[in-house]
């Protein structure tokens, strides 16, 4: 029974990434590509959307945990 290769589109460039443990990057392409997209989660250029638009220090209290 031959397994079916899975590919992937990196998210940083695009290029197809066969996504196996012989990608050690999955799903990106490169190291290159992984450092790029982690930075711009740092320089806060990308973030995961929100209904609420909330500063993280507006309205905060310690009673919130």
């Amino acid at each position: 029974m031959q397994q079916e290769v899975m590919t992937v589109s990196c998210p940083q460039c695009g290029k197809e990434v066969i996504w196996d443990e012989l990608s050690p990057f999955r799903p990106f392409c490169s190291k290159r590509c992984q450092l790029i997209d982690l930075g711009e989660w740092a320089a806060e250029e990308k973030r995961i959307p929100s209904s609420d638009d909330m500063n993280d220090s507006e309205n905060w209290s310690e009673d919130d945990r």
